[in-house]
């Protein structure tokens, strides 16, 4: 009797079976779904606004491509790639993202252009515990003190951009600057390191001034900037703006009264549209250049029959960057953010057929070149457009990791 308390019948246990068994197939089709459902890949892209040519539906498509060529699956499961444009403002950024972890299962975002959305961005991400590759910002900040462990910084920044481009011009007379930059993080950032990198190398700054985001008249800058008797005139923005820059410069005659002009963030996409009467001569510091060896030429084809277009530094990075976090879910056996980075750390990178590595705080480091943009009598073909001008090794171009101020690098 002190075994069953209660009345007990052979119909009771059938049914208290037959609901265990329900709930333990429950079990199992719910453990079935999580292993079946796509891997998500979000792409944080700029589409209408002043980086939409350099990053844009170009990033998109560089995502995909990089999923395609993986085989399109991952440890069983297909790969889905979102995207969004996210208007180059923090808010909207963080709320894409926001919903893409919570609502979509997103496993990981790249591109993300604009250093103010790209750290925004990395502290949701932080916070939630999922993997950025970015593969566009520019900001050291992203690998410094804002740092997260489950951010891959793949885009060249504002340091490595600094380093070949101004010991070269302020080698070959270039020793007088004015800065036109544009105010936000990227900008300040880009010019305080253009700075620092110009005063080492024995110049000097002799001014500068700063225009807000969409600004399409630079007519007063470039009065100020003639006015400043600067040997170089060196802009520290992007995309449309860069461009607008360059074209209003011509139209002064800022070159052809003997100022060099000097553009950090350049992008072979600005150069086709200037044109190389308008471009040529400008210095270009780049990872990538889509004629750089036989297995740059063979990607940029593909990607140019897709899209019309040759892909810039920031599309061949989001390729790139998509295509070793596959290699990093596979090796790890899952996308947790934690297994994936430590995988993906531990591997070398593959630029394009020259090896590279991630360090610990996440800067992807890899060799850089330092190009000049050809006349257009030198320019054979079209989209012929950069001539080397020097290598720049990883170790001269990036910031060293005993300079970080990454806090999880700090304490180890």
């Amino acid at each position: 009797m002190g075994r069953f308390p209660r009345p007990f019948t052979l119909a009771a246990l059938l049914a208290k079976t037959a609901l265990s068994g329900l709930a333990l197939s429950a079990v199992a089709l719910s453990a079935q779904a999580q292993t079946t459902q796509p891997v998500r890949i979000g792409v944080l892209a700029d589409e209408a606004g002043f980086a939409s040519d350099i990053g844009g539906k170009g990033a998109v498509l560089a995502t995909r491509m990089a999923v395609e060529d993986f085989g399109g699956s991952v440890l069983g499961r297909p790969v889905e790639v979102l995207s969004a444009d996210m208007q180059n403002k923090p808010d909207v950024a963080s709320n894409i993202v926001r919903s893409w972890f919570d609502v979509d299962g997103v496993d990981m975002v790249t591109d993300i252009p604009v250093s103010s959305v790209a750290l925004a961005v990395q502290a949701v991400a932080r916070e939630k515990k999922k993997v950025l590759m970015i593969s566009a910002a520019t900001t050291t900040e992203l690998t410094n003190a804002q740092c997260s462990p489950y951010s891959i910084h793949w885009a060249d920044d504002t340091a490595s951009l600094a380093v070949g481009t101004t010991k070269a011009v302020v080698q070959s007379g270039g020793t007088s600057w004015y800065f036109i930059t544009a105010d936000f993080a990227f900008g300040t950032a880009m010019e305080k390191a253009a700075t620092e990198a110009i005063k080492q190398a024995g110049g000097t700054v002799v001014g500068g001034v700063r225009h807000p985001m969409g600004t399409s008249d630079f007519g007063s800058y470039l009065l100020s900037a003639q006015g400043s008797g600067a040997k170089v005139v060196a802009l520290a923005n992007v995309g449309a703006e860069t461009i607008g820059t360059i074209k209003q410069a011509g139209e002064f005659g800022l070159t052809e009264s003997g100022q060099r002009l000097v553009g950090y963030i350049v992008f072979i996409t600005d150069i086709h549209s200037l044109g190389l009467d308008l471009a040529k001569g400008l210095y270009v510091t780049s990872g990538f250049y889509w004629d750089k060896n036989d297995q740059t030429r063979a990607w940029a084809k593909r990607f140019f029959d897709r899209h019309g277009k040759m892909p810039t530094k920031e599309q061949a990075n989001t390729y790139l960057a998509t295509l070793h976090w596959l290699k990093g879910v596979k090796a790890a056996g899952s996308t947790d953010a934690e297994a994936v980075t430590a995988a993906m750390k531990s591997m070398p990178t593959d630029y394009f057929g020259t090896p590279g590595s991630i360090r610990k705080d996440g800067r992807v480091l890899y060799d850089l070149e330092l190009y000049q943009v050809k006349t257009p009598a030198e320019s054979k073909a079209p989209w012929d457009y950069y001539k080397q001008v020097r290598s720049i090794p990883a170790s001269e171009a990036f910031l060293p990791i005993e300079s970080s101020t990454c806090p999880f690098v700090k304490a180890k």
